[in-house]
């Protein structure tokens, strides 16, 4: 009620001004205002809560209509309105949610920027996108939200040492999701190996002989050459590319050579990398147009039996399986983290987050409506909405025994339904009391959870993550492209070693030198 006190203020300042002389006589409109403040105010001060007075805590989501968001998809359909009528009604603010496909979610992203349209609560889709926006975050594009956290009881659980991750000049303006520092690893086809002989591959000898026999050894057993290894996309990170680097020996971002740190393509290892896929190209053991082939495209490869490795999330393997079965009943699929190269077992680590939400200071205009949309992402860290966006409805989509969560046997209804609200979780089971676990009944899926977690013991961290480069802000996204044009270049043999150390010199004469002296120092 006090707030209405306050519109009211708000509204006749605005109308009649703040200025005014003293002596002048009040009109018949503000005696009338200052009347319904009295009443207004004598409302409140009877009302069964007591102090109706507004604090920075006592914000919360309700008191918004409606929280518009922006949110990448990766599923081919929208969402049914199911998960999110029950927050609505839950939480008591309505949502607009722009569901936006992952493949053009940047551009889509930067048109509404451009155009100052983007909605309250922004989701980008991966660290790289927001490195890219740094500049516009110093130039007060995107509110700063480090200070507030701590008067939310569920926000201030999230690990400093990850929000550090996601800041800007060592200020926070961003939420995150959790995510494991690394579930890269091999997802492969078991049917296949097992008919052919083979094992999972343990060095990146066998991974090569793997994916050999996935081409020439007619793995389904129908007589005809119409498989190949890998199914691969047009992603240097995650894609196989990186992940594969890590098994060569390439430092993860940056490494040290020298006392000094250099960029990882910097290193030979990273040109044995680039060797290594340039074969696999050359031998037809992996799909020809990867660098212009999408995610959903590569999925599909793998799906639909073409290919029989996918290099990327192991937890993926369960919807993968499933969808798999639908094609082929026999399908069977595995797992497997551990590749032995030049440099022992090794994989490459996250920052700890995937997606990060901003909030835009063109859509919201106070610190009043920023803390009540902040109110609204707290809510969705309380166990009941955590595990509602994670699992979907009890009964519905998922079932409890031994007090974890197994996941109904109609997956392609939790796909539709529930898989999409993932994209706009906040925390999750490190930073949330309450987070149920899941038993999947498919060994392949705790598998692959179990392997996740082994990861832990063979990272190899990016040590650029807490240190600072205003040339990387300000180029550095420009830069890397012309070395991602050059990897792709030289696996397509397009270009020679020398054509690609001459893209090389270019990164370093346009800024790459500076980058590399700013991380120094």
């Amino acid at each position: 009620m006090k707030k209405i006190a306050e519109y009211a203020i708000i509204d006749y300042t605005a109308k009649h001004g703040r200025n005014e002389p003293l002596n002048r006589k009040p009109s018949i409109l503000f005696k009338l205002t200052i009347l319904v403040l009295m009443i207004v105010l004598t409302a409140c001060g009877n009302s069964p809560s007591g102090d109706g007075g507004a604090s920075h805590e006592s914000a919360n989501a309700g008191d918004r209509g409606t929280i518009t968001m922006m949110a990448n998809l990766h599923t081919p359909e929208v969402p049914s309105k199911k998960i999110e009528q029950w927050l609505e009604e839950k939480i008591g603010s309505d949502l607009d949610i722009q569901w936006i496909p992952d493949g053009s979610y940047e551009e889509k992203f930067n048109a509404s920027m451009a155009t100052e349209t983007l909605p309250e609560a922004v989701y980008l889709k991966n660290a790289d996108m927001l490195n890219r926006l740094r500049g516009q975050i110093r130039n007060g594009m995107f509110w700063e939200i480090g200070p507030m956290l701590g008067d939310f009881p569920h926000l201030q659980k999230l690990k400093l040492e990850v929000l550090q991750n996601t800041s800007v000049d060592g200020k926070i303006y961003g939420l995150y999701q959790e995510r494991p520092l690394s579930r890269q690893g091999l997802i492969y086809r078991k049917d296949w190996a097992d008919r052919l002989g083979l094992e999972a591959p343990q060095t990146i000898e066998k991974l090569y002989h793997m994916l050999h026999q996935f081409t020439f050894g007619d793995p389904d057993g129908n007589g005809l050459q119409d498989t190949f290894g890998l199914a691969d996309r047009s992603d240097l990170v995650y894609g196989s590319f990186k992940t594969v680097a890590s098994y060569f020996g390439t430092p993860n971002g940056w490494g040290e050579e020298g006392g000094k740190l250099l960029p990882e393509f910097m290193f030979q290892e990273y040109m044995d990398t680039m060797n290594f896929f340039r074969k696999l190209h050359q031998e037809g053991l992996m799909n020809r147009d990867f660098p212009v082939t999408s995610k959903a495209d590569q999925l599909d490869l793998f799906i639909s039996g073409k290919a029989g490795l996918y290099v990327g999330a192991m937890g993926d393997v369960y919807n993968l399986q499933f969808k798999a079965r639908e094609v082929n009943p026999d399908a069977i699929f595995d797992v497997h983290n551990r590749i032995a190269g030049p440099k022992g077992e090794r994989v490459w680590a996250s920052s700890g987050f995937g997606t990060v939400v901003l909030f835009p200071t063109t859509s919201v205009q106070t610190e009043e409506e920023l803390r009540e949309i902040l109110s609204f992402f707290d809510k969705l860290m309380e166990p009941e909405f955590a595990n509602l966006l994670r699992w979907g409805i009890e009964g519905e989509h998922y079932n409890i025994e031994d007090g974890k969560v197994v996941p109904t046997a109609d997956i392609n209804r939790t796909n539709k339904e529930v898989k999409p609200y993932q994209a706009i979780e906040i925390g999750g089971p490190l930073t949330i009391k309450g987070y149920l676990d899941s038993n999947f009944q498919m060994g392949v899926k705790d598998k692959a959870e179990t392997l996740t977690r082994d990861n832990d013991s063979i990272l190899v961290h990016d040590p650029t993550w807490p240190l600072e480069s205003n040339t990387f802000n300000e180029r550095g996204a420009r830069l890397q492209q012309y070395i991602q044009d050059a990897t792709y270049q030289y696996i397509l043999g397009l270009i020679d070693e020398a054509g690609f150390q001459a893209e090389v010199k270019r990164w370093l004469r346009e800024g790459g030198q500076d980058i590399i002296e700013e991380f120094n120092t």
